[in-house]
């Protein structure tokens, strides 16, 4: 391999990782300033498994959503030395690599760090793989983890808001002992996906502290206790001790260095500094310079992760957590979220819009979405007589409640189909409002908000959360924010900075105060957001469970129909013998 250029020996560099839902992103990033020097990208193989297991093609029920570790692994063998050469720099001058995933994306291991999927005969068990965040199908260990909690006064559900989520670790391996206790009793460790990459490049298995204390119910040192679990299931008592506990590595520490297989997968030096997992939206925080008390960063994708630091302990309802030190240390970092806001609108653009759009966008050279939006961006506000509920992919905060689902109100038989469009793009931005709102009526302020991610290319969107929050919106000038993050924890594991909070102020990049908001605008959206509050309660606070009772009927519906199906099979076979 050659080489354009030749860095001078005090450029170092370091290689971040971003394990995204569809695809890995590697970008190679300067030390001294956070300079950008070049990126690749891989798509997963198996991308996301939520209608088929791919192995057997047999169809998987309601709510999954799983993913295949070897794709997570193509990723470090291909990306790695792909951007490295886009880089053009000298591999020797790589001094660490940091990495970041999705979460909670949990899966069972061997005691070697195995899949259990790879293991001979439990490659058609859909248990045996990956879960993805957006697995959804734990929502009834979810209710009963709540319930039973509560009850007892458990004194990290406060922690939590008050809620453990569906997507998170523990609902989701209590499905997993309920309903394949096989695959339960044959895995030696429940392991993140964050941490079992690491475990891939390192050869040692270090559980970050940021996936533990948000999505493992990890507080003050500690977990739920075996009574607790027992309380859950008896079967369950030792989950703690026997499948989960483990080695806690804090943000910005080595979690060992590259062994010599990674080094022969990336091409990178045997024994560089490989930094502790961590999640992709926290990671962002000092890529945005977004770490001081009140400063909240969205990223926005497929979903919405919103993050921010705080100098107080507070009980923020329908929070995803409070961790001491879970963003940098020093500080309590919280987290909310949005389940659902790139894959509402993909889904729309791919399900509900004619195809004459789609002819007229690739007429203009343009996308979809860049089409839809331009049609509606110039409507007034309210123009379309609607408003809608973003809960296709269930609500994460404030109600932590997956059995709800999406809504738009006021269809008639003239609306279009850029106003449904624009009118999915407001109900997430009232969807952040609501959080923002929760955020400060609990005595943790908001007093700056900052976007990353995928979405603030579109202005439009970006303006309209403006204006429905009523705030100043910054967004972070790099397109690869969780990559960055991931780069800029691996200089503080490679020892460059001293901390994360220093390596961010040297590394990080925004552009502040990018989109202000209109005060005619604003005002509108004020009377519409009053609308969407009127039905978020309605809707997810229990007056009407329509929407619990219609997912109900669906799985019965299924499940009845897969009995059905599976019989008519059992017959063929039967005739034929």
């Amino acid at each position: 391999m050659s080489f354009p250029e030749t860095p001078s020996p005090a450029e170092r560099y370091v290689i971040g990782v971003d394990f995204g839902t569809l695809s890995g992103r590697a970008v190679v990033v300067r030390v001294s300033d956070g300079e950008e020097v070049g990126s690749a990208t891989l798509e997963y193989p198996h991308a996301v498994m939520d209608t088929t297991l791919a192995a057997t093609g047999d169809r998987l029920p309601p709510e999954w959503a799983l993913q295949v570790p070897a794709d997570y692994v193509d990723v470090i063998k291909t990306a790695i030395p792909r951007v490295v050469q886009a880089a053009g720099i000298d591999p020797a001058s790589v001094i660490g690599i940091g990495t970041d995933f999705t979460a909670s994306t949990p899966m069972p291991v061997l005691a070697d760090g195995t899949p259990l999927n790879e293991v001979a005969g439990f490659e058609h068990r859909p248990h045996a793989y990956i879960k993805l965040w957006k697995h959804h199908a734990a929502q009834g260990q979810a209710d009963r983890i709540n319930r039973i909690a509560a009850e007892r006064g458990e004194s990290w559900l406060p922690r939590y808001g008050g809620l453990i989520s569906s997507e998170w670790e523990f609902a989701k391996a209590l499905q997993l002992l309920e309903e394949d206790p096989e695959i339960y009793q044959r895995m030696d460790h429940w392991v993140e996906a964050a941490d079992w990459i690491v475990w891939q490049l390192t050869g040692r298995y270090v559980r970050n502290a940021c996936t533990a204390g948000y999505k493992g119910i990890w507080q003050d040192g500690e977990y739920p206790d075996r009574d607790f679990l027992t309380a859950l299931n008896p079967d369950f008592a030792g989950f703690v001790d026997d499948k989960l506990a483990h080695e806690i590595g804090q943000l910005g520490d080595a979690a060992g260095t590259l062994s010599a297989e990674a080094a022969a997968w990336t091409g990178l030096p045997e024994g560089i500094a490989v930094a502790v997992g961590n999640v992709d939206a926290h990671v962002t925080a000092p890529a945005a310079k977004a770490v001081e008390p009140g400063q909240m960063l969205a990223i926005m994708g497929t979903s919405t992760c919103h993050v921010m630091n705080a100098d107080v302990l507070a009980e923020v309802p329908g929070m995803c957590g409070v961790v001491d030190g879970g963003i940098v240390s020093g500080l309590y970092g919280y987290e909310a979220g949005q389940s659902g806001v790139g894959d509402i609108f993909a889904w729309y653009v791919k399900n509900q819009v004619p195809g004459e759009y789609h002819a007229a966008a690739r007429e203009r050279g343009l996308s979809i979405h860049q089409y839809l939006t331009e049609l509606a961006q110039e409507q007034p506000v309210g123009g379309h007589g609607l408003v809608a509920l973003d809960w296709h992919s269930g609500n994460r905060s404030v109600l932590v409640d997956h059995e709800l689902s999406g809504v738009v109100l006021g269809a008639t038989l003239t609306t279009r189909p850029e106003e449904i469009y624009r009118a999915l793009l407001e109900a997430t931005a009232f969807g952040t409002r609501t959080i923002v709102e929760t955020f400060n009526a609990s005595g943790v302020p908001v007093t700056e908000f900052i976007a990353a991610g995928g979405l603030i290319k579109n202005p439009f969107l970006m303006q309209t959360y403006s204006n429905v929050l009523r705030m100043p919106i910054s967004t972070i000038a790099s397109e690869q924010g969780p990559a960055l993050g991931s780069a800029i924890h691996a200089a503080v594991a490679a020892g460059a900075y001293p901390d994360v909070r220093a390596a961010g102020e040297a590394m990080g990049r925004v552009n502040r105060n990018v989109y202000t908001p209109d005060e005619a605008a604003a005002d509108a959206y004020d009377e519409l957001y009053a609308e969407y509050t009127q039905l978020h309660d309605y809707f997810g606070r229990g007056a009407n469970d329509v929407m619990k009772r219609l997912k109900a009927r669906r799985r019965d519906a299924l499940a009845g129909s897969d009995l059905e199906n599976a019989s008519h099979d059992d017959a063929e076979r039967e005739a034929r013998v």
